[in-house]
Formats: C-alpha cells, sequence, structure tokens
C-alpha cells in the first residue's frame, strides 16, 4: 500500500531532531545518526546530507537501511562540530518529475534554498532537562488568593482597594492601581489544586515594589513588596514548592525601572552619580529614554558597565541573588526581552542575554540547580534566540497567533487586541495557518521551542474563552496547548472559563469559596468576576495535564504535521516509546482516512476522543485510522511502535 497524495503532509519526507528521528547522545564532537522517512511513491535514486562545517558545505550520502509497502528509512551522518550545526536531505531522482529536491525544516523545495531554514542541532545544549516535563502556570499575584485579608495590610498612595470578586478595569490608569490583595503565602496554600491541574511550574509576574499593582515599574530590584508578604514570603513560597519537586520562575524587567527606583533616583538627583550613566538623557535630568514613550517607565542603557554589573552580570548581581539560598528560584521570565539593550543605533540585546544566562550558569554550578531563562517576545524571535541567550520564549509568535487566528469567533467581541496588528481578529484556514507555524519553527534549533512558553493568553492578552467565543472552541484550544511543543502554560483562572477584552480586563481573581484571609480551602465559589466557573473546562485542563504527564512523546517528541484543512489539523509527536496523534477540529469537516502504514506505526494502543472528534481503527500495523469531526473536538491517539521485522532490511 502507498501512502494517498491526498494528505499533503503525510505524503511528504519526514525528519524532525526529535529522539527518533536524531539518533544517539548531543555533545560537542559527537556523531548522530539522522533518520529520514521517505513515504512511497517517492523513490530517490540518491539522498544527500548537506551539513554546513566551519561555514563550508560538506556533504555524505545517507543509505538505505529500511524498506516497506509504505516507505523507506534512510540514515545519513550529522557532526556537532560547530556550536550551532545544520543540515538537510537533497533527494535525487533522475528522469523523473522532479530530479531535485531539498528537504529541510520548512518543507520541500524543488530549488535551492537559503540555510536558514535547514534542521539546527546546538552542539552544548544547556538548557535545563526538567523543562521538557514541565506544565507553567502564570500567576498574576495581587488576583490569585490573598492569605492575610488586605485591611490588614497598609496599603500606598497608588492603591485603589476592589472587592475581591470585583470586575477589573479594562484599561488605562485605573488598571494600575486596582488593587485586590493577593499575596505570595495565598498561593503557597493552593499548592494541591495546582498540582490536580497537572502544574508542576509556577511563573509569577514581578514581585518587586513598584509605583503599580503589575510591578513593571519597579522601585527596588534588592526586595519583595512587602504587600505580598515580603522577602521571607518568597523564601516560603519557594521552599514549600521544592518539596513538591514543583519550580518557581520570577519575572525581570531588564528593559527599564520605574521613576521611583532607587537607581533612577540617585541618577536625576546627581548627575556625577553612577546610576546617572544607567539611563540614557536627551536633556538632563527631565528628558530620558523610555519603554513606549511611558515617561514613568525609564528605560535603561546597556552600554553602562556598572549597570550591568548591578543587573545581569556576576555573582552580585541582582540575576544571581534571587536564584540563590534563600529564596532559590529556580529561572527568571525576562519582560520585553525584544527591546533590552536595543535604543536606535545601540543594539546590545544579545549581550544583555548573554552576560544574563552567563550568571545563571555560574549559580548552577555552584548550587547544582537547572535554571531556566525564558524571554518576553510578541514577535519573531527567531533571531534572538541564538547564541548562548535566552533558552526560549514566550511564543505568541509560533502558537498563540497562530491559533487565535484558526479558533476565532467569527464574529469576536469588537476592539479585541489582535497582538498589535490595526485590524480584528482574522479568521484563517487551517492550511495557511500550519504552513506558517513550519515556516516560523524552521528558523530556530528545535531546543528552542521545547524551552518557549506556548500560551492561550496571558496578562497582557484577551482571554482565550472572549477570543474563540464558546466552551467547545475553549476545549480545542486547550488540546493544542498540551499536545504541541514547548510548555503549556496556563494564565490563572483560563482553566475556568474566565474571560477579558484586553491584559487588564483578563486580570480577574481566583473564585475561591473562602473569602480573603480565611482558612485556605481549594473549593471554589460558583462564580468569578467574568460569571459563572465553567468545571466542564476545569476537568477538561486536569485531563490533559494527566496525558501530558503519562505520555513522553508529548513532553519530548519530536513534531510532524499529516494533516491541514479549513477546520480540521492533525499532527504526530514523534518519540522513540511510540508516536501520539493529535487531531483538532473547530467544525465538522470530512473525515480523514490514515493508514497505519504511513505514519508509520505498529498499531493504536488508546484512543482519546473529546466532543466532536471520533476515532476509528480498522485493523493494525497495516489497518487504517479514520479521524471524523463531527463539530469543534479533539483526539489524542497514542500509536504502538511498528514491530520488528514488519521492515524489510536492505543490504549494502
Amino acid at each position: 500500500m502507498t501512502c494517498p497524495n491526498t494528505t499533503h503532509y503525510l505524503s511528504q519526507p519526514h525528519h524532525d531532531t526529535g529522539p527518533a528521528y536524531l539518533l544517539g547522545t548531543r555533545r560537542p564532537g559527537a556523531q548522530l545518526t539522522a533518520r529520514l522517512w521517505v513515504p512511497a511513491p517517492w523513490d530517490p535514486e540518491r539522498i544527500v546530507l548537506r551539513q554546513v562545517v566551519d561555514g563550508e558545505p560538506a556533504l555524505s550520502n545517507a543509505q538505505l537501511v529500511a524498506r516497506t509497502d509504505a516507505g523507506s528509512w534512510w540514515e545519513a551522518p550529522v557532526r556537532l562540530v560547530n556550536p550551532t550545526n545544520r543540515y538537510r536531505f537533497l533527494l535525487l531522482t533522475p528522469d523523473s518529475d522532479h530530479p531535485y529536491v531539498w528537504f529541510h525544516a520548512a518543507g520541500l523545495s524543488d530549488h535551492d534554498v537559503p540555510d536558514a531554514t535547514d534542521f539546527r542541532v546546538l552542539a552544548d545544549d544547556d538548557a535545563p532537562d526538567w523543562v521538557l516535563d514541565a506544565v507553567c502556570y502564570q500567576i498574576f499575584p495581587d488576583r490569585f488568593c490573598a492569605h492575610t485579608a488586605p485591611h490588614e495590610r497598609t496599603a500606598p498612595a497608588w492603591a485603589q482597594p476592589h472587592a475581591w470578586l470585583a470586575e477589573p478595569p479594562l484599561a488605562g490608569d485605573p488598571s494600575a492601581a486596582a488593587w485586590y490583595g493577593g499575596d505570595l503565602d495565598g498561593i503557597a496554600d493552593h499548592l494541591d489544586y495546582l498540582q490536580d491541574l497537572g502544574v508542576n511550574t509556577v511563573y509569577l509576574t514581578p514581585v518587586f515594589p513598584a509605583g503599580s499593582v503589575h510591578r513593571y515599574d519597579s522601585t527596588s530590584f534588592d526586595r519583595v513588596d512587602d504587600l505580598l508578604g515580603g522577602d521571607a514570603a518568597l523564601a516560603r513560597l519557594t521552599r514549600a514548592l521544592h518539596e513538591r519537586g514543583m519550580r518557581l520562575v520570577l519575572d525581570l524587567t531588564t528593559n527599564h525601572t520605574g521613576v521611583t527606583h532607587d537607581w533612577f533616583r540617585r541618577a536625576v538627583t546627581d548627575a556625577e552619580s553612577l546610576e546617572a550613566g544607567f539611563y540614557s538623557f536627551d536633556h538632563y535630568p527631565d528628558q530620558y529614554s523610555t519603554w513606549m514613550n511611558v515617561e514613568s517607565m525609564p528605560k535603561l542603557d546597556h552600554r553602562s558597565q556598572a549597570m550591568r554589573d548591578r543587573l545581569v552580570r556576576g555573582p552580585e548581581s541582582v540575576t544571581a541573588r534571587w536564584l540563590r539560598p534563600p529564596y532559590n528560584a529556580d529561572g527568571w521570565r525576562t519582560d520585553v526581552a525584544n527591546m533590552t539593550g536595543r535604543a536606535g543605533l545601540v543594539d546590545l540585546a544579545h549581550q544583555a542575554a548573554t552576560d544574563m544566562r552567563a550568571t545563571m550558569r555560574q549559580v548552577q554550578a555552584d548550587t547544582g540547580r537547572e535554571l531556566w531563562l525564558v524571554a518576553e517576545h510578541g514577535y519573531d524571535a527567531s533571531g534572538d534566540l541564538t547564541g548562548s541567550g535566552w533558552q526560549g520564549t514566550m511564543n505568541y509568535h509560533g502558537f498563540t497567533r497562530p491559533l487565535w487566528s484558526w479558533l476565532a469567533a467569527p464574529d469576536p467581541a469588537d476592539g479585541l487586541n489582535w497582538l498589535g496588528i490595526p485590524t480584528g481578529i482574522p479568521r484563517l484556514k487551517g492550511g495557511p495557518v500550519a504552513r506558517g507555524v513550519r515556516e516560523y519553527t524552521a528558523h530556530m534549533p528545535a531546543t528552542s521551542i521545547t524551552h518557549s512558553m506556548n500560551l492561550l493568553g496571558s496578562h497582557d492578552t484577551p482571554r482565550i474563552r472572549t477570543v474563540v467565543g464558546s466552551r467547545e472552541a475553549q476545549l480545542v484550544a486547550a488540546t493544542a496547548l498540551f499536545t504541541v511543543p514547548g510548555v503549556p502554560t496556563v494564565f490563572s483562572g483560563d482553566e475556568l472559563g474566565a474571560t477579558g477584552r484586553t491584559g487588564e480586563h483578563s486580570r480577574t481573581t481566583m473564585p475561591w469559596a473562602a473569602p480573603p484571609g480565611a482558612e485556605a480551602t481549594d473549593e471554589l465559589g460558583p462564580a468569578g468576576a467574568w460569571g459563572p466557573v465553567d468545571r466542564i473546562v476545569l476537568e477538561r485542563y486536569r485531563h490533559l495535564g494527566r496525558l501530558h504527564q503519562k505520555l513522553p512523546a508529548l513532553r519530548r517528541g519530536g513534531m510532524r504535521w499529516v494533516h491541514a484543512d479549513d477546520d480540521l489539523l492533525v499532527w504526530l509527536r514523534t518519540h522513540p516509546d511510540g508516536d501520539v496523534l493529535v487531531a483538532v477540529a473547530r467544525a465538522g469537516t470530512a473525515a480523514v482516512d490514515l493508514p497505519l502504514s504511513c505514519l508509520p506505526a505498529g498499531a493504536v494502543d488508546e484512543v482519546y476522543s473529546m466532543d466532536g472528534v471520533g476515532v476509528s481503527v480498522l485493523g493494525d500495523a497495516g489497518g487504517h485510522l479514520t479521524v471524523s469531526p463531527t463539530g469543534p473536538g479533539s483526539a489524542v491517539v497514542v500509536l504502538r511502535p511498528a514491530l520488528p521485522g514488519t521492515e524489510k532490511v536492505c543490504t549494502h
């Protein structure tokens, strides 16, 4: 049986840099084995692997090692000789319609292509191994839980107290002043809830004192805000997390501070001070560079060696301090990393990332704890995810935007922010969405994707429920979140069906049954600020969290696109222990028949059909798997590897 041409991706050759297709231990100087699956009716006479070594192409012939009726397996060596190692395959089939075809990370090309979309492997990848198994939960500290009743805290002048279940302001100054009273001990009170959701990593937006509730306009990096419980509360939280095998990621603004920050106050009161060089003044002291023309957020100047020493470089820096005892955070999310160190003709962004990574390596060596460095980047981050800097990003461009554009409600609420583009959220077909994701991810090493946060939304965006407009569509989005490469990152409240029209409006509180300051319980009340708690969504998130924990392919596997039409997307997560097929549908559409031999797979072990997607299986290795969407829904199918002996081994 040959693979059908009607399923575009399934009829293409496949290779990825996951553990099923790139074999061997990845370390400097190692020689790995790259496996290429070539489906029938492709029958190349010769396949050449082209690797760039020291800037010069090096060619090696791939060997045909096995053949089945559905296709053939080829293998070729990849040597890890440079920091980043790039390679692609050339399929040569003389006297055919396509005699000369390149296969690279972005797909097939019948013409010469640039190296930019070659497969990429790092020789020395020190990104944390634990991140591959992480499920992350983003918490805006003021809105999760108040262990101490707000009336027992002394509110600063900027704060406007709000009732716990009051609706957050939509935008502007009122949103920055809206204080609900959540604190760090309140997070520690609900770790059972988080673990039941499958969460093992907590990411907090800034915890330093500031002139607003969002705390991106910090007044100091030297202490934790007393409103959140102070330094001791942070130490208690990390200790409680670590006792459960969980981890904590903090948030640092390396691009700017607040105007009330200790450094900026010294800078504007003493032109000869060291801190005056931390900022860039057009006219001292009242005209200075800012973040996005916001006067309350003066921009840091990374040309200052002293500022870099204070903030990101060395054992005495802010970066190092909060990763060491007694706080022991497990990493940093770096705010507006795409802007850090960039101003006009000055571009020190990569230097800032390298400084921060080097400091974290030093802390790792001292403590024995692997640390994660992830960047906020709302657009194309591929140019910044190179070298020894950021290990991953908040993957808005490669996940959030494509998924929104596929699942957006046909008639979304007016005025939703299309993440910086002055238009309503478009509703695109599945084909363009899949092509866009594939082209984008082809521009970076796979480790940059697997160590990035995938988000359906965050404290800076509308809520996913508002974007897609229904429970059914949100459940489809949740399946995608937990099954593509990268770290599933849930914004607190999404699992309850929370809504929100802007980033500020999305910063809703958790509707615990116990009021602020009362003895903690994980019991949820009937409604949040947005309306009823959706317990069906909550149970689905828990179910998906369990699947993510159970199936190695969902955590550590490679990625292969299988099918994309207007309303249905299907992909494989490839892994030596068995691939996992995922299907997500936004509407009812034609059924798709997938011969198991073409995946290739030995049999189907388990099927998890959810909502409007059914899966039927006929036969074993020679059988078929049929995906039948009758409406919005998804399916996760666990495949068994092809049995030994089913391949016809070729001799050379």
